[in-house]
C-alpha cells in the first residue's frame, strides 16, 4: 500500500475508500443517532458542464486535503476544513466519465486526455510526468484510477467523445509504473484477435471502474464492459456479427497484480444484447462455519448481484435487484421494445459492504431497443422519470434484507458510516438510512439541483459532488460543534 494511503486510512484515500472497495468506514463520529444534525460546512464551486454535469466521481480525502476531478478533466485540491482552494490544474478535456483522481507516493494521478495519463505533485499540483497509453483514435480512458504496489491501474474502453463502439475498438487493462508512467503490463479484455469474427463492426470490453484489490494476495479484480454493436445493426441484427460468448466482456476477472496474467474469469452474460456492463467489483469477508470466506461481489447494469469465491471464482449466488422486463430476450424485435433495466438501469455505481451486508443503489429505468438498430443515447428522455432503490442483501446467501425507495434515479452509489448507509439521488438529494433497522429513513437534504456522483466520508465530514447544480459544487456537510457519537 502506498505510504500516504496507509497514513490516511482513516480518511477516504481511495475511490472506494479501501483497496477491497467496501466503501465503509467506522473512523467517524457520524451515527444513526446524530446524522440528522449534519449541517452545511462549505461548498467549492466547479465550472458547469452540459447534460452529464460537472462531477461524476468520488472525491478523495488525504489528511487535510480534498482532491477531486471534474468532467473537463480539471483537477482541484481543497482545504479539508474550509474548502479553500489549494491548487488546481486546468486540463479542458471532456471526459465521458466517471473519471477521478488517484493518490499514492506523494502524487495525484489522473486521466487528462482521451488516452493520456499524468502524475502531479500532491502538494503543489506541479506535473511530474505524462504518458500516452496505446489506443485507437476513438478509444478512451474514462475510469478513476487506483494505485497499489507502485503501479497505477487504468483501462481503455471503446468509448470516448470521439466515438462510441467504433468497429475494431477493444478495452485493455494496463498497469503503469507510478514513477515514470511506463506500461508494466497489459491485459486485453477481448479474447479474440479478430474481435469475434468482424473487426470492422464489433467492439467491446474494458473497465469503467477501478478494480478491487487483494493487497495480501496480489490480485486485482475487474468488472468488464459489454460487447457491441447492441442489440445489432441493419446488416447484422441481434448481434449476428458477433456469435458466441464474446469473451471477456461482461466478466469478473481475477488478474495477477504484478504480472497481468489471468487467474480466473466468470462471464455472467454471454453475447449481451443490452449494453449491460458487469462493471463493478468489491471484496467482502463473510463469516462462515469454521472461519471467514472472501467473496468477490460483482454487479452492473443487468440488475443482478453475484457472489464468487475470490480464490477460484466459484459462483456462490446470484440475486435480482430492481425491476426486470424483457431483459431475458434472446432476440429483440425489429421494432422499438422497452427493456428494464435499460441503458442506464440496474446497478450503475459502486456497492458497499459492512458486517455481512451488501448495499446497492438500483436504478429502475427502462429504455427502448430495436434488434437492427443501435442508439447509444436513447436513455436521455427517460432519466428524469427514473426511480431508484437502496437495497440491502445478506452477503452469505444473497437474500434481500430490505429495500428503501429513492425519489429519483439512483446514480449515487452506497456509502456506509457506522450504522448508517448514505446514498444520493438524481434530483440532488442526499439520504441517510439506518442499516440495522430495515433501512429506516433517518435524514435527507437537498444538496443541489442534480447528483450523479457519490459521497465520501472522512471524520465528521460528508462530501457530496453536486455536478448538475447551478452552480456545480463539491458540497461538504459536518456535525455541529459539540455533537458526539452515540452508538
Amino acid at each position: 500500500m502506498p505510504p500516504d494511503v496507509a497514513a490516511a486510512a482513516a480518511d477516504w484515500p481511495l475511490p472506494n475508500r479501501d483497496h477491497l472497495g467496501t466503501r465503509a468506514t467506522t473512523a467517524s463520529p457520524i451515527t444513526a443517532a446524530n446524522v440528522a444534525t449534519l449541517v452545511p460546512a462549505w461548498a467549492a464551486t466547479i465550472p458547469p458542464l452540459g447534460l452529464t454535469g460537472a462531477l461524476a466521481t468520488n472525491p478523495l480525502v488525504v489528511g487535510d486535503t480534498v482532491f477531486v476531478q471534474d468532467l473537463l478533466s480539471n483537477l482541484y485540491a481543497f482545504e479539508r476544513a474550509t474548502g479553500a482552494a489549494r491548487w488546481s490544474v486546468a486540463v479542458g478535456y471532456l471526459s465521458v466519465g466517471p473519471n477521478g483522481a488517484a493518490i499514492g507516493y506523494g502524487r495525484v494521478y489522473a486521466v487528462v486526455g482521451r488516452n493520456l495519463v499524468a502524475a502531479f505533485d500532491a502538494g503543489t499540483g506541479a506535473e511530474q510526468w505524462r504518458v500516452e497509453v496505446p489506443a485507437t483514435a476513438t478509444e478512451g480512458i474514462d475510469l478513476q484510477p487506483v494505485v497499489y504496489d507502485r503501479r497505477l491501474y487504468v483501462s481503455t474502453v471503446p468509448v470516448s467523445v470521439f466515438g462510441q463502439f467504433t468497429g475494431g475498438d477493444r478495452g485493455v487493462l494496463h498497469a503503469l509504473d507510478v514513477d515514470t508512467g511506463a506500461i508494466v503490463w497489459s491485459f486485453d479484455t477481448v479474447d479474440s484477435p479478430d474481435l469475434w469474427g468482424n473487426p470492422q463492426v464489433n467492439s467491446g470490453g474494458g473497465a469503467w471502474f477501478p478494480p478491487a484489490i487483494d493487497a495480501m494476495a496480489g490480485v486485482t479484480y475487474w468488472g468488464t464492459g459489454n460487447p457491441a454493436p447492441f442489440p445489432g445493426i441493419a446488416a447484422f441484427p441481434n448481434a449476428s456479427s458477433r456469435p458466441g460468448p464474446n469473451l471477456y466482456t461482461n466478466c469478473a476477472l481475477a488478474v495477477d497484480a504484478g504480472r497481468g496474467t489471468l487467474r480466473w474469469y466468470r462471464q455472467v452474460q454471454p453475447r449481451d444484447l443490452f449494453d449491460h456492463d458487469f462493471h463493478l467489483t468489491m471484496l467482502a469477508d463473510v463469516a462462515v462455519a469454521g472461519g471467514a470466506r472472501r467473496l468477490l461481489v460483482g454487479t452492473g447494469k443487468a440488475g443482478y448481484v453475484h457472489a464468487f469465491d475470490a480464490a477460484d471464482g466459484m459462483p456462490l449466488w446470484r440475486t435480482a435487484v430492481g425491476e426486470h422486463v424483457n431483459d431475458d430476450l434472446l432476440a429483440v424485435p425489429l421494432e422499438p421494445t422497452f427493456v428494464k433495466p435499460g441503458l442506464l438501469g440496474g446497478v450503475m455505481t459502486p456497492p458497499a459492504y459492512a458486517d455481512g451486508t451488501i448495499y446497492v443503489a438500483v436504478n429502475d429505468m427502462a429504455t427502448p431497443y430495436q434488434g437492427d438498430r443501435e442508439d447509444h443515447f436513447s436513455f436521455f428522455p427517460y432519466v428524469a422519470s427514473a426511480r431508484g432503490d437502496l437495497v440491502a442483501l445478506d452477503a452469505a446467501s444473497g437474500v434481500v434484507q430490505w429495500t428503501q425507495p429513492l425519489p429519483a434515479a439512483a446514480f449515487g452509489a452506497a456509502t456506509v458510516v457506522n450504522d448508517v448507509v448514505l446514498t444520493t439521488a438524481f434530483d440532488g438529494s442526499l439520504h441517510a438510512f439506518a442499516r440495522h433497522e430495515g433501512g429506516r429513513p433517518l435524514w435527507s437534504v437537498k444538496a443541489g439541483d442534480g447528483i450523479n456522483g457519490w459521497p465520501a466520508v472522512a471524520g465528521d465530514l460528508v462530501l457530496v459532488p453536486v455536478g448538475l447544480g447551478s452552480p456545480a459544487q463539491l458540497v461538504a456537510y459536518r456535525l455541529p460543534a459539540g455533537v458526539t457519537t452515540a452508538r
